[in-house]
């Protein structure tokens, strides 16, 4: 079975139609010339012609604390609020949970369905927990083929599906867990209600393709607002970041340029901004203002610039990033916008990363072939 725009190493971009305003630089490096490499490690051509071997390096003022690794390419990971637990998706359809604190497995979420089809689990998110719940750590998965999973770690059950059809990409909880929204290959955003699991409210743009309100080509990533239970923004290939209330069918409005490919949106509580990471090497990370929709920086690029998957906001002070091309993970201060540490010589691209969003300066995971790798930054003093 093939499936566009799914591949072996990550979510692929190779059917993407590109940015509209910069599509002749987008370039990458191709997945088949790592297959041979070890887990742990990148290959470079050293002065006198011949391969290398690299072990991945910490730069700047950030440390490796440790290297888990998986059984399998890793497509997504995500901490639990407490930050105890951190729940990884990977290639074949599997998720692993593994202890936060020292990287140990927990529990291995698979059962006849993904087994049966063995596609990638493409995004884990836990539902948030309220006083009164009858289950904590529940966790909500989104496969290749359309599946949508709510799973109980401990238990290791799959406790609801629901068959989409389409090859689902990404999904978001509001803070207060009332409802969940996925989004995929398609240019509707679904709406369920996370009691009954029905869907209550389908986001999507209007007929007229004179009129953009939702997107037009596929969406891989949706993030809620702390703050506002029913507003989220989204992200994917038409170069435009969308503004929605899950109540409502069409987005509020948007703002146009970034070219979203993996889970590269983010909003800031504390500033009320939003961090957005490009697949493409020009202006590929962007700050925005929420409220007005206006760009508010372009990050500088880095001397060896990736093009990117993934960005988060670290805490209230930092920025991190991760992609393929320059395999790294670069971490930013958020007032000189300078790289303050990466992480390099990584086996291929990174397709996920999480932070555990506890303190000032949070600890954080980034997810490269079949290793894990745990980061801090160094105390400075």
């Amino acid at each position: 079975m093939y499936l566009s725009g799914v591949s072996g190493a990550g979510v692929a971009r190779v059917h993407s139609p590109g940015p509209l305003s910069n599509r002749s630089s987008r370039t990458s490096t191709p997945h088949s010339s790592m297959m041979s490499i070890p887990a742990g490690m990148s290959n470079v051509v050293g002065d006198q012609g011949v391969m290398e071997h690299r072990e991945p390096v910490a730069e700047g003022n950030l440390k490796i604390s440790q290297i888990v690794e998986c059984p399998s390419e890793i497509m997504c990971c995500t901490y639990n609020e407490d930050s105890t637990l951190l729940a990884v998706g990977f290639v074949d359809g599997s998720i692993r949970v593994y202890s936060a604190e020292n990287g140990a497995p927990l529990h291995t979420l698979t059962d006849d369905e993904t087994l049966a089809q063995h596609l990638p689990c493409t995004s884990v998110v836990f539902r948030p927990f309220h006083q009164g719940d009858r289950s904590q750590n529940l966790i909500l998965a989104t496969y290749a083929n359309g599946l949508v999973k709510l799973w109980h770690a401990s238990s290791q059950k799959c406790v609801h599906t629901i068959h989409e059809n389409r090859q689902t990409l990404t999904a978001a909880f509001p803070k207060n867990g009332s409802v969940f929204i996925t989004a995929g290959s398609d240019e509707k955003i679904y709406v369920y209600d996370t009691s009954t699991k029905k869907l209550v409210n389908t986001c999507q743009p209007s007929p007229s393709r004179n009129v953009m309100d939702g997107h037009r080509y596929r969406v891989f990533s949706v993030k809620f607002h702390h703050n506002h239970a029913n507003e989220f923004i989204s992200g994917g290939w038409d170069d435009t970041v969308h503004f929605w209330d899950s109540r409502s069918e069409h987005s509020t409005r948007k703002l146009f340029g970034p070219h979203v490919c993996g889970d590269s949106l983010d909003i800031d509580a504390h500033h009320n901004h939003i961090v957005t990471g490009s697949w493409r090497k020009d202006a590929n990370l962007q700050i925005w203002d929420y409220e007005s929709g206006e760009e508010i920086r372009t990050v500088p690029q880095d001397f060896s610039n990736s093009l990117l998957y993934c960005a988060q906001w670290l805490g209230k002070d930092h920025i991190i990033v991760g992609g393929c091309d320059a395999n790294m993970v670069r971490v930013i201060d958020r007032g000189t916008l300078k790289t303050t540490g990466r992480l390099v010589d990584l086996p291929r691209g990174v397709y996920c990363l999480d932070n555990n969003r506890q303190g000032n300066v949070p600890k954080f995971v980034a997810g490269s072939s079949r290793n894990l790798y745990f980061l801090e930054m160094k105390q400075t003093y």
